[in-house]
């Protein structure tokens, strides 16, 4: 099971205590609606779903729907009316402000439409949730009521579709949060420090790669700057000659390490200016003062 899945099982699986939220609940739910000939019909793959609207409906709307394979119908065209006009808010689009008033009823929307129309991708792979919607009022109401919590969402058109999403992962966790989905947020939020820890483990491996690889390719440049002063029969000043030898010997050693087998010990810089200098001479720069 993908874990938009779990998110949705756990969603479904809340029943909320009070009315107002169940009529929230169900005005997100008629995104599913279809008029067929008169009738009202919810489709979904949820069985579980499609039971939680059967209760709501009988409960809250005193109205029974016939259930069949995959949905539930409304048959009478006096109860599917009276349904539609409680939910709808016909001028701006989507449902109507009146049942979100309250933070509770707000939150059961959004849970209630994301499992309707909602999915999320693998956290082990990324950080995106989002709603894919068929009308541009319900993307609308959904990302206003989105940042109400203070979650930055955006909006898209994707192939017809209205699509409202988020891409942080802080506002993912936010979203579960209000939505209730508690055990998928401690899930994600696992997912999420185990997806750091790794990429933090593979960046401070990447730097010692590259410093490794920028120690060896240094020594490589001083070496053959060594070995083409003393093809040259280079007289040098004990203290360069020093270092010298060391270096040779020592091919993979650091610039700290050299300067450790030094006697007296040598400081990182000193050792550093006595090798660019055996480079400058090997390059035929200017010798300039001993060191």
């Amino acid at each position: 099971m993908s874990f938009s899945s779990r998110i949705k099982d756990e969603l479904i699986s809340i029943i909320p205590s009070a009315r107002h939220c169940c009529i929230a609940e169900m005005a997100a739910y008629s995104m599913l609606m279809e008029q067929e000939d008169g009738k009202l019909v919810f489709k979904s793959e949820h069985e579980s779903l499609l039971k939680k609207i059967f209760t709501i409906l009988q409960k809250n709307y005193n109205i029974y729907a016939d259930a069949f394979e995959g949905g539930l119908c409304i048959s009478s065209a006096e109860e599917a009316g009276f349904f539609i006009g409680s939910l709808h808010d016909s001028s701006a689009g989507g449902v109507s402000p009146l049942l979100l008033k309250s933070s509770c009823c707000r939150r059961a929307y959004l849970r209630a439409a994301f499992c309707c129309c909602g999915s999320m991708s693998d956290p082990r792979r990324g950080y995106h949730l989002e709603y894919c919607l068929n009308e541009a009022g319900y993307a609308a109401q959904i990302c206003e009521l989105l940042k109400g919590f203070g979650i930055r969402a955006g909006e898209t058109l994707r192939k017809g579709h209205h699509v409202v999403y988020i891409k942080e992962s802080e506002g993912i966790s936010e979203f579960l949060n209000l939505s209730g989905a508690h055990r998928s947020l401690m899930e994600f939020e696992n997912l999420r420090i185990e997806k750091d820890l790794r990429n933090d483990v593979n960046r401070q491996v990447n730097c010692d790669t590259a410093n490794i690889r920028k120690t060896l390719n240094a020594a490589d440049r001083q070496i053959r700057a060594i070995e083409k002063l003393m093809e040259m029969g280079e007289d040098l000043p004990e203290n360069l000659r020093d270092i010298a030898e060391l270096r040779l010997e020592n091919p993979e050693a650091s610039i700290q390490e050299l300067g450790e087998m030094m006697d007296p010990p040598l400081g990182k810089s000193g050792v550093n200016h006595r090798l660019r200098k055996l480079v400058s001479m090997a390059e035929g720069e200017k010798h300039g003062k001993d060191c």
